[in-house]
Protein backbone atom coordinates (compact mmCIF):
# COMPACT_ATOMS: atom_id res chain seq x y z
CA UNK A 1 0.00 0.00 0.00
CA UNK A 2 1.19 3.99 -1.06
CA UNK A 3 -0.11 6.57 0.44
CA UNK A 4 -0.14 8.60 3.27
CA UNK A 5 1.03 7.56 7.02
CA UNK A 6 -1.92 8.48 8.39
CA UNK A 7 -3.78 6.20 5.72
CA UNK A 8 -1.63 3.67 6.06
CA UNK A 9 -1.81 3.13 10.03
CA UNK A 10 -5.60 2.95 9.67
CA UNK A 11 -5.34 0.19 7.39
CA UNK A 12 -2.46 -1.67 9.44
CA UNK A 13 -4.60 -1.13 12.22
CA UNK A 14 -8.11 -2.48 10.66
CA UNK A 15 -6.49 -5.35 9.21
CA UNK A 16 -6.87 -4.15 5.71
CA UNK A 17 -3.34 -4.49 5.06
CA UNK A 18 -0.87 -5.76 6.59
CA UNK A 19 2.73 -4.07 8.15
CA UNK A 20 4.58 -6.66 6.29
CA UNK A 21 2.63 -5.63 2.77
CA UNK A 22 3.31 -2.19 3.22
CA UNK A 23 6.84 -2.45 4.03
CA UNK A 24 7.81 -4.76 1.11
CA UNK A 25 5.64 -2.22 -1.40
CA UNK A 26 7.70 0.51 0.20
CA UNK A 27 11.15 -1.70 -0.41
CA UNK A 28 10.47 -2.25 -3.74
CA UNK A 29 10.14 1.35 -4.53
CA UNK A 30 13.36 1.89 -3.20
CA UNK A 31 14.55 -1.37 -4.84
CA UNK A 32 13.43 0.50 -8.32
CA UNK A 33 14.27 3.91 -7.46
CA UNK A 34 17.06 4.24 -5.13
CA UNK A 35 19.75 3.53 -8.57
CA UNK A 36 18.45 6.93 -10.12
CA UNK A 37 17.88 9.38 -6.78
CA UNK A 38 20.57 7.59 -4.42
CA UNK A 39 18.42 8.82 -1.30
CA UNK A 40 19.80 6.59 1.24
CA UNK A 41 22.85 5.87 2.20
CA UNK A 42 21.91 2.42 4.03
CA UNK A 43 18.78 0.34 3.45
CA UNK A 44 18.01 -1.66 6.06
CA UNK A 45 15.29 -4.33 3.98
CA UNK A 46 16.10 -6.87 6.75
CA UNK A 47 15.15 -5.49 9.56
CA UNK A 48 12.27 -3.32 8.41
CA UNK A 49 10.81 -6.99 7.35
CA UNK A 50 11.39 -8.28 10.84
CA UNK A 51 9.74 -5.23 12.66
CA UNK A 52 6.90 -5.14 10.53
CA UNK A 53 6.46 -9.27 11.10
CA UNK A 54 6.26 -8.73 15.04
CA UNK A 55 3.69 -5.63 14.43
CA UNK A 56 1.70 -8.53 12.39
CA UNK A 57 1.69 -10.90 15.34
CA UNK A 58 0.77 -8.57 17.75
CA UNK A 59 -2.17 -7.34 15.49
CA UNK A 60 -3.26 -11.04 15.88
CA UNK A 61 -2.88 -11.46 19.36
CA UNK A 62 -5.49 -8.69 19.60
CA UNK A 63 -2.81 -5.68 21.17
CA UNK A 64 -3.76 -2.18 20.13
CA UNK A 65 -1.44 -0.62 17.69
CA UNK A 66 0.00 2.89 17.83
CA UNK A 67 0.09 5.80 15.88
CA UNK A 68 2.11 4.94 13.38
CA UNK A 69 1.23 1.17 12.90
CA UNK A 70 2.96 -0.11 9.88
CA UNK A 71 4.69 3.00 8.58
CA UNK A 72 7.83 2.97 6.56
CA UNK A 73 10.19 5.60 7.54
CA UNK A 74 13.42 7.59 6.74
CA UNK A 75 16.28 8.08 9.12
CA UNK A 76 18.69 10.48 8.63
CA UNK A 77 22.18 9.51 8.55
CA UNK A 78 23.13 11.60 11.36
CA UNK A 79 20.54 10.53 14.23
CA UNK A 80 21.17 7.70 16.09
CA UNK A 81 19.36 4.00 15.46
CA UNK A 82 20.65 1.53 18.12
CA UNK A 83 22.96 -1.01 16.09
CA UNK A 84 22.78 0.76 13.14
CA UNK A 85 25.76 2.24 11.37
CA UNK A 86 25.69 6.50 11.90
CA UNK A 87 28.06 8.06 9.13
CA UNK A 88 27.09 11.03 9.39
CA UNK A 89 27.39 11.59 5.98
CA UNK A 90 31.33 11.36 5.97
CA UNK A 91 34.08 9.05 5.67
CA UNK A 92 35.65 7.36 7.89
CA UNK A 93 34.41 4.51 10.56
CA UNK A 94 31.20 5.29 11.42
CA UNK A 95 29.39 5.42 15.28
CA UNK A 96 27.84 2.38 16.35
CA UNK A 97 25.25 3.49 18.75
CA UNK A 98 23.87 1.58 21.33
CA UNK A 99 20.86 3.67 21.85
CA UNK A 100 18.18 4.94 19.93
CA UNK A 101 18.21 9.05 20.02
CA UNK A 102 14.65 9.70 21.95
CA UNK A 103 13.08 11.19 18.75
CA UNK A 104 13.79 7.52 17.23
CA UNK A 105 12.46 5.53 20.35
CA UNK A 106 9.03 7.79 20.27
CA UNK A 107 8.41 6.54 16.18
CA UNK A 108 9.16 3.37 17.36
CA UNK A 109 6.51 2.74 20.32
CA UNK A 110 4.20 4.42 17.72
CA UNK A 111 5.18 1.22 15.24
CA UNK A 112 7.12 2.94 12.83
CA UNK A 113 8.72 0.60 10.77
CA UNK A 114 12.37 2.06 9.69
CA UNK A 115 13.38 0.75 6.16
CA UNK A 116 16.45 2.86 6.09
CA UNK A 117 19.14 5.71 6.64
CA UNK A 118 18.83 8.65 4.34
CA UNK A 119 21.52 10.68 2.34
CA UNK A 120 22.61 14.29 3.21
CA UNK A 121 25.06 16.93 3.05
CA UNK A 122 28.08 15.83 4.70
CA UNK A 123 27.52 16.88 8.28
CA UNK A 124 24.75 18.82 7.58
CA UNK A 125 26.93 21.62 6.71
CA UNK A 126 25.35 22.63 3.17
CA UNK A 127 22.92 22.60 1.23
CA UNK A 128 22.86 20.96 -1.91
CA UNK A 129 23.35 16.95 -0.28
CA UNK A 130 26.15 16.78 -2.98
CA UNK A 131 27.84 14.37 -0.72
CA UNK A 132 31.86 13.42 -1.68
CA UNK A 133 32.26 10.08 -0.20
CA UNK A 134 28.48 8.89 -0.84
CA UNK A 135 27.12 10.45 -3.94
CA UNK A 136 24.72 13.18 -5.07
CA UNK A 137 21.08 12.90 -3.76
CA UNK A 138 18.99 13.68 -7.00
CA UNK A 139 15.44 15.15 -6.86
CA UNK A 140 12.91 12.88 -7.88
CA UNK A 141 11.67 15.94 -10.23
CA UNK A 142 14.79 16.18 -12.34
CA UNK A 143 17.61 13.66 -11.38
CA UNK A 144 20.18 16.29 -12.75
CA UNK A 145 19.00 18.80 -9.69
CA UNK A 146 19.64 18.63 -6.24
CA UNK A 147 16.59 18.17 -3.88
CA UNK A 148 18.42 20.70 -1.55
CA UNK A 149 19.55 19.97 2.02
CA UNK A 150 20.90 19.44 4.14
CA UNK A 151 18.10 16.35 4.83
CA UNK A 152 18.26 15.66 0.88
CA UNK A 153 18.02 12.61 0.81
CA UNK A 154 15.18 12.47 2.89
CA UNK A 155 12.84 15.16 1.08
CA UNK A 156 14.06 12.49 -2.18
CA UNK A 157 12.80 9.35 -0.37
CA UNK A 158 9.15 11.42 0.54
CA UNK A 159 8.65 13.00 -3.18
CA UNK A 160 9.09 10.02 -4.79
CA UNK A 161 7.20 7.96 -1.93
CA UNK A 162 9.75 5.52 -1.27
CA UNK A 163 8.94 6.37 2.26
CA UNK A 164 5.36 8.47 3.06
CA UNK A 165 7.52 10.05 5.98
CA UNK A 166 11.38 10.67 6.51
CA UNK A 167 13.27 12.74 9.87
CA UNK A 168 15.04 15.75 8.90
CA UNK A 169 17.16 18.01 11.30
CA UNK A 170 16.71 21.93 10.57
CA UNK A 171 19.71 24.35 11.69
CA UNK A 172 19.01 26.59 9.21
CA UNK A 173 16.31 25.48 6.85
CA UNK A 174 17.76 21.64 6.46
CA UNK A 175 14.42 20.25 6.63
CA UNK A 176 12.20 23.52 4.59
CA UNK A 177 14.89 23.86 2.08
CA UNK A 178 14.51 20.06 0.67
CA UNK A 179 11.01 20.36 1.25
CA UNK A 180 10.42 22.86 -0.61
CA UNK A 181 12.67 21.68 -3.61
CA UNK A 182 10.93 18.17 -3.62
CA UNK A 183 7.77 19.45 -3.45
CA UNK A 184 6.68 18.33 -0.40
CA UNK A 185 5.76 19.22 3.47
CA UNK A 186 8.40 20.27 5.98
CA UNK A 187 8.40 21.45 9.76
CA UNK A 188 10.78 23.25 11.47
CA UNK A 189 9.85 22.95 14.98
CA UNK A 190 10.45 25.48 17.92
CA UNK A 191 13.94 24.68 19.28
CA UNK A 192 13.62 22.15 22.56
CA UNK A 193 10.29 20.85 21.67
CA UNK A 194 11.88 17.26 19.88
CA UNK A 195 14.52 15.97 22.02
CA UNK A 196 18.32 16.26 20.31
CA UNK A 197 19.53 13.52 22.39
CA UNK A 198 20.79 11.45 19.75
CA UNK A 199 21.84 14.09 16.97
CA UNK A 200 24.81 14.61 15.68
CA UNK A 201 25.26 18.22 16.25
CA UNK A 202 26.25 21.17 13.94
CA UNK A 203 24.73 24.29 16.24
CA UNK A 204 23.29 23.20 18.88
CA UNK A 205 21.84 25.98 20.16
CA UNK A 206 19.35 26.40 16.94
CA UNK A 207 20.01 22.48 15.91
CA UNK A 208 15.95 21.45 15.71
CA UNK A 209 14.68 17.70 14.33
CA UNK A 210 11.55 17.43 12.14
CA UNK A 211 9.70 15.68 9.30
CA UNK A 212 9.03 15.92 6.06
CA UNK A 213 6.00 14.51 4.65
CA UNK A 214 3.53 14.71 1.99
CA UNK A 215 0.37 16.03 3.85
CA UNK A 216 -0.20 18.28 6.58
CA UNK A 217 -2.05 15.59 8.50
CA UNK A 218 1.35 13.52 8.27
CA UNK A 219 3.38 16.16 9.47
CA UNK A 220 1.11 17.08 12.37
CA UNK A 221 0.76 12.68 12.97
CA UNK A 222 4.90 12.99 13.71
CA UNK A 223 4.64 16.02 15.85
CA UNK A 224 2.47 14.62 17.69
CA UNK A 225 4.54 11.51 18.34
CA UNK A 226 7.86 12.96 18.47
CA UNK A 227 7.32 16.36 20.28
CA UNK A 228 7.58 16.41 24.36
CA UNK A 229 10.34 17.40 27.04
CA UNK A 230 13.78 15.18 27.14
CA UNK A 231 14.97 15.38 31.00
CA UNK A 232 18.19 13.65 29.62
CA UNK A 233 18.72 16.49 26.69
CA UNK A 234 19.71 19.85 28.09
CA UNK A 235 17.68 21.98 25.15
CA UNK A 236 14.69 20.51 26.00
CA UNK A 237 11.97 22.11 27.57
CA UNK A 238 9.09 21.38 29.14
CA UNK A 239 6.35 23.49 27.77
CA UNK A 240 3.46 21.45 27.09
CA UNK A 241 2.16 20.25 23.81
CA UNK A 242 -0.73 20.65 21.55
CA UNK A 243 -1.62 18.99 18.59
CA UNK A 244 -4.56 21.27 16.98
CA UNK A 245 -6.52 19.72 14.37
CA UNK A 246 -9.93 21.02 15.14
CA UNK A 247 -9.84 23.43 12.49
CA UNK A 248 -9.34 27.07 12.06
CA UNK A 249 -11.40 30.00 10.41
CA UNK A 250 -9.00 31.76 7.81
CA UNK A 251 -11.51 34.63 7.75
CA UNK A 252 -10.28 35.21 11.80
CA UNK A 253 -6.28 34.53 10.68
CA UNK A 254 -3.66 37.74 10.36
CA UNK A 255 -0.57 36.71 8.37
CA UNK A 256 2.33 39.04 7.97
CA UNK A 257 4.28 39.81 4.89
CA UNK A 258 8.51 40.83 6.85
CA UNK A 259 9.97 43.40 4.56
CA UNK A 260 12.52 44.23 3.68
CA UNK A 261 13.02 40.82 3.95
CA UNK A 262 10.69 39.34 0.85
CA UNK A 263 11.69 41.94 -1.65
CA UNK A 264 15.10 40.34 -3.05
CA UNK A 265 14.93 39.23 -6.28
CA UNK A 266 13.28 35.56 -6.36
CA UNK A 267 13.11 33.01 -9.84
CA UNK A 268 10.44 33.89 -11.78
CA UNK A 269 8.95 30.61 -11.30
CA UNK A 270 9.04 31.44 -7.59
CA UNK A 271 8.26 34.61 -7.56
CA UNK A 272 5.11 33.94 -9.94
CA UNK A 273 3.86 31.11 -7.18
CA UNK A 274 4.61 33.40 -4.55
CA UNK A 275 2.05 36.30 -6.14
CA UNK A 276 -0.65 33.84 -6.64
CA UNK A 277 -0.21 32.44 -2.94
CA UNK A 278 -0.57 35.88 -1.64
CA UNK A 279 -3.81 36.64 -3.41
CA UNK A 280 -4.71 33.02 -2.59
CA UNK A 281 -4.23 33.66 0.90
CA UNK A 282 -6.39 36.76 0.40
CA UNK A 283 -9.23 35.50 -1.70
CA UNK A 284 -9.89 32.81 1.56
CA UNK A 285 -10.59 35.96 4.14
CA UNK A 286 -7.14 35.78 5.73
CA UNK A 287 -6.08 39.53 6.31
CA UNK A 288 -2.70 40.04 5.04
CA UNK A 289 -1.06 42.94 6.39
CA UNK A 290 2.91 44.74 5.76
CA UNK A 291 5.61 44.36 8.47
CA UNK A 292 8.79 46.97 8.59
CA UNK A 293 11.06 44.13 10.63
CA UNK A 294 14.57 45.05 9.09
CA UNK A 295 16.31 42.63 11.64
CA UNK A 296 15.23 39.85 9.36
CA UNK A 297 16.75 41.09 6.57
CA UNK A 298 19.15 38.70 5.21
CA UNK A 299 21.88 37.07 6.17
CA UNK A 300 22.30 39.78 9.26
CA UNK A 301 25.11 38.14 11.55
CA UNK A 302 23.71 34.65 10.79
CA UNK A 303 27.80 33.01 10.22
CA UNK A 304 28.96 35.27 13.58
CA UNK A 305 26.32 33.44 15.36
CA UNK A 306 26.42 30.18 14.32
CA UNK A 307 30.43 30.08 13.33
CA UNK A 308 31.88 29.20 17.09
CA UNK A 309 29.69 26.65 17.46
CA UNK A 310 30.44 24.81 14.61
CA UNK A 311 33.91 25.06 15.18
CA UNK A 312 33.36 23.86 18.43
CA UNK A 313 31.55 20.82 17.55
CA UNK A 314 34.70 20.18 15.03
CA UNK A 315 37.99 21.74 16.09
CA UNK A 316 38.91 18.31 17.50
CA UNK A 317 38.38 16.07 14.60
CA UNK A 318 39.92 18.37 12.10
CA UNK A 319 43.17 18.39 13.94
CA UNK A 320 43.65 15.06 14.14
CA UNK A 321 41.39 14.03 10.87
CA UNK A 322 41.06 17.28 8.02
CA UNK A 323 41.57 14.82 5.33
CA UNK A 324 38.64 13.01 6.88
CA UNK A 325 36.26 16.18 5.47
CA UNK A 326 35.05 16.77 1.99
CA UNK A 327 36.56 19.95 0.26
CA UNK A 328 33.30 22.45 0.31
CA UNK A 329 32.81 21.63 4.34
CA UNK A 330 36.34 21.41 4.49
CA UNK A 331 36.47 24.65 3.56
CA UNK A 332 33.69 26.04 5.26
CA UNK A 333 35.19 24.67 9.20
CA UNK A 334 38.67 26.73 8.33
CA UNK A 335 36.53 29.76 8.32
CA UNK A 336 34.89 28.89 11.24
CA UNK A 337 38.09 28.48 13.98
CA UNK A 338 39.17 32.00 13.18
CA UNK A 339 35.71 33.54 15.14
CA UNK A 340 36.38 35.99 17.50
CA UNK A 341 34.52 36.15 21.15
CA UNK A 342 33.84 40.16 20.04
CA UNK A 343 32.26 38.39 16.45
CA UNK A 344 30.15 35.43 18.56
CA UNK A 345 28.99 38.41 20.83
CA UNK A 346 28.18 40.29 17.72
CA UNK A 347 26.33 37.43 16.41
CA UNK A 348 24.26 37.35 19.47
CA UNK A 349 23.29 40.47 19.49
CA UNK A 350 21.87 40.24 16.22
CA UNK A 351 19.93 37.18 17.53
CA UNK A 352 18.27 39.29 20.46
CA UNK A 353 16.99 42.06 17.88
CA UNK A 354 15.76 39.36 15.80
CA UNK A 355 13.63 37.63 18.48
CA UNK A 356 12.64 40.92 19.67
CA UNK A 357 11.10 42.08 16.18
CA UNK A 358 9.08 38.71 15.57
CA UNK A 359 7.85 39.19 19.22
CA UNK A 360 6.73 42.52 18.33
CA UNK A 361 5.51 41.17 14.73
CA UNK A 362 3.70 38.44 16.21
CA UNK A 363 1.95 40.87 18.33
CA UNK A 364 0.34 41.85 15.81
CA UNK A 365 -0.54 38.69 13.45
CA UNK A 366 -1.08 35.53 13.88
CA UNK A 367 2.06 34.29 11.24
CA UNK A 368 4.66 35.73 8.81
CA UNK A 369 4.54 34.42 5.57
CA UNK A 370 6.91 33.98 2.75
CA UNK A 371 8.47 32.24 0.14
CA UNK A 372 10.38 29.21 1.39
CA UNK A 373 13.23 29.68 -0.77
CA UNK A 374 14.26 32.07 -3.47
CA UNK A 375 14.81 29.68 -5.74
CA UNK A 376 13.75 25.94 -6.79
CA UNK A 377 16.66 24.59 -9.68
CA UNK A 378 20.14 24.20 -8.09
CA UNK A 379 21.65 21.75 -10.76
CA UNK A 380 24.23 18.96 -9.67
CA UNK A 381 27.45 19.98 -9.61
CA UNK A 382 27.04 23.75 -10.18
CA UNK A 383 27.89 26.40 -7.35
CA UNK A 384 25.44 28.87 -8.41
CA UNK A 385 22.33 29.24 -8.98
CA UNK A 386 20.63 31.92 -11.87
CA UNK A 387 18.42 34.72 -10.85
CA UNK A 388 17.66 37.90 -13.04
CA UNK A 389 20.00 36.73 -15.15
CA UNK A 390 22.83 36.83 -12.78
CA UNK A 391 25.00 34.13 -10.76
CA UNK A 392 24.29 33.52 -7.72
CA UNK A 393 26.39 31.19 -4.99
CA UNK A 394 23.85 28.74 -4.14
CA UNK A 395 23.35 28.94 -0.64
CA UNK A 396 22.10 32.47 -0.45
CA UNK A 397 19.04 31.87 -2.51
CA UNK A 398 18.29 28.60 -0.78
CA UNK A 399 18.55 29.61 2.62
CA UNK A 400 17.50 33.18 3.15
CA UNK A 401 14.05 32.81 3.92
CA UNK A 402 15.07 29.97 6.57
CA UNK A 403 18.00 30.86 8.47
CA UNK A 404 16.74 33.28 10.02
CA UNK A 405 13.87 31.57 11.44
CA UNK A 406 16.28 29.17 13.23
CA UNK A 407 18.16 32.03 15.58
CA UNK A 408 14.65 33.27 16.43
CA UNK A 409 14.40 29.49 17.70
CA UNK A 410 10.61 29.75 16.20
CA UNK A 411 8.40 27.19 14.26
CA UNK A 412 8.32 27.01 10.21
CA UNK A 413 5.95 24.85 7.73
CA UNK A 414 7.60 24.79 4.43
CA UNK A 415 4.03 23.94 1.94
CA UNK A 416 4.16 22.95 -1.42
CA UNK A 417 1.76 25.68 -3.98
CA UNK A 418 -0.61 23.85 -5.63
CA UNK A 419 -0.60 23.91 -9.32
CA UNK A 420 2.99 26.06 -9.22
CA UNK A 421 6.89 25.24 -9.07
CA UNK A 422 7.26 26.85 -5.76
CA UNK A 423 6.71 26.66 -1.64
CA UNK A 424 5.66 29.06 1.09
CA UNK A 425 6.93 29.38 4.71
CA UNK A 426 4.74 30.09 7.49
CA UNK A 427 6.74 31.24 10.46
CA UNK A 428 4.82 31.62 13.79
CA UNK A 429 5.69 32.63 17.62
CA UNK A 430 7.41 29.89 19.55
CA UNK A 431 5.71 26.85 20.69
CA UNK A 432 2.68 27.38 18.12
CA UNK A 433 3.35 24.40 15.94
CA UNK A 434 -0.26 23.72 16.57
CA UNK A 435 -1.48 26.67 15.24
CA UNK A 436 0.34 26.65 12.04
CA UNK A 437 -0.35 22.98 11.09
CA UNK A 438 -4.31 24.12 11.40
CA UNK A 439 -3.34 27.36 9.18
CA UNK A 440 -2.05 24.57 6.85
CA UNK A 441 -4.64 22.27 6.85
CA UNK A 442 -7.04 25.04 6.44
CA UNK A 443 -4.82 25.81 3.14
CA UNK A 444 -4.57 22.46 1.85
CA UNK A 445 -8.29 21.79 2.10
CA UNK A 446 -8.71 24.77 -0.30
CA UNK A 447 -6.28 23.73 -2.45
CA UNK A 448 -3.91 25.66 -2.08
CA UNK A 449 -1.46 23.75 -0.73
CA UNK A 450 -0.90 20.25 -2.18
CA UNK A 451 1.66 18.10 -3.05
CA UNK A 452 2.66 16.91 -6.60
CA UNK A 453 3.48 13.29 -7.48
CA UNK A 454 6.76 13.68 -9.15
CA UNK A 455 6.52 11.53 -13.08
CA UNK A 456 9.45 9.08 -11.87
CA UNK A 457 7.46 7.69 -8.26
CA UNK A 458 4.44 6.50 -10.90
CA UNK A 459 7.14 5.06 -13.93
CA UNK A 460 7.65 1.23 -13.35
CA UNK A 461 11.00 0.72 -16.03
CA UNK A 462 10.72 -2.92 -15.33
CA UNK A 463 7.32 -3.34 -16.92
Amino acid sequence: MIGSAADIAAAVRSGRTTATEVVETHLAAIDRLEPQLNAFTLVTGDAARAAAGQIDERRRNGEALGPLAGVPIGVKDLIDQAGTPNTRGTSGPPAMPDLNAPCVDRLLAADAVVVGRTGLHEFAYGFSSENPWFGPVRNPWDPATSPGGSSGGSGAAVAAQLVPVALGTDTGGSVRVPAALCRIVGLKVTHGRIPLTGVYPLVPSVDTVGPLTRTVADARLMYRVMAGFDAVDPWSVPVEVTIGGAGVALDEITVGIPRPWVDDELSDDVATGWSWFVDAVRDCGVTVIDLDLPDLDFPGLIIEALAAEVASVHRERFATQPDSYGPEVRQRLESTFDTSIDDYLRGLEWRARLRRSLRIAFSRCDALITPTVAAMRKEIGVDTIEIAGRPVPYRLPLSRFTAPVNHALAPALSLPLGGHVAAAQLVGPMWSEARLLDIAEALETRNIVSTPTPPLAGRDDSA
